[in-house]
């Protein structure tokens, strides 16, 4: 994610035991539909998202349009830093100035399939830099794409 000598990676938590993410309740359904796969268009049932879709040049395509992974980069980039703030609030923390960033990358697999990858890259600059490790933590115990993702795929965390 970056280059800077000071940027600290955070090894991802080992689970101790198996815990149970699942919501107990839904709160909220979010609708999309894709036509055409990697080379259309998605919408959302409200209208909020109309978007053409298309393979990035790195995999065959024209890349003239997002993609599935800048899709799921925004959305878990979101998600996760709206958990930072929340833990951070909690804690009685100002996260004021900032920012995730979110990498997502896309390879085969040994089944002959295909996997994801993802690199988030916390900047937290006005806090000490134990607190901010330990909000992080928090953040990714507590985001939806966290629980959704943790054992499936690699997640690395920046901090810098």
């Amino acid at each position: 994610m970056s280059d800077d000598p000071t940027v600290e990676p955070i090894e991802p938590m080992e689970p101790v035991e198996t815990v149970d993410t699942r919501p107990t309740k839904i709160m909220y359904v979010a609708e999309a539909t894709a036509h055409g796969g990697r080379d259309g268009y998605v919408t959302s049932q409200d209208g909020q998202i109309e978007v053409r879709v298309a393979m990035p040049p790195e995999l065959g395509g024209d890349g003239n349009g997002t993609n599935p992974e800048q899709l799921f980069a925004a959305g878990y980039s979101s998600c996760f830093h709206n958990a930072l703030v929340l833990v951070g609030r909690r804690s009685g923390f100002d996260l004021t100035g900032s920012t995730v960033a979110a990498k997502v990358g896309i390879g085969p697999n040994k089944q002959r399939g295909y996997g994801l990858a993802v690199a988030l890259s916390v900047s937290l600059p006005v806090l000490d830099p134990d607190v901010a490790a330990k909000l992080v933590d928090a953040a990714h115990e507590v985001c939806p794409y966290s629980n959704a993702t943790r054992g499936n795929i690699d997640v690395t965390i920046l901090l810098g």
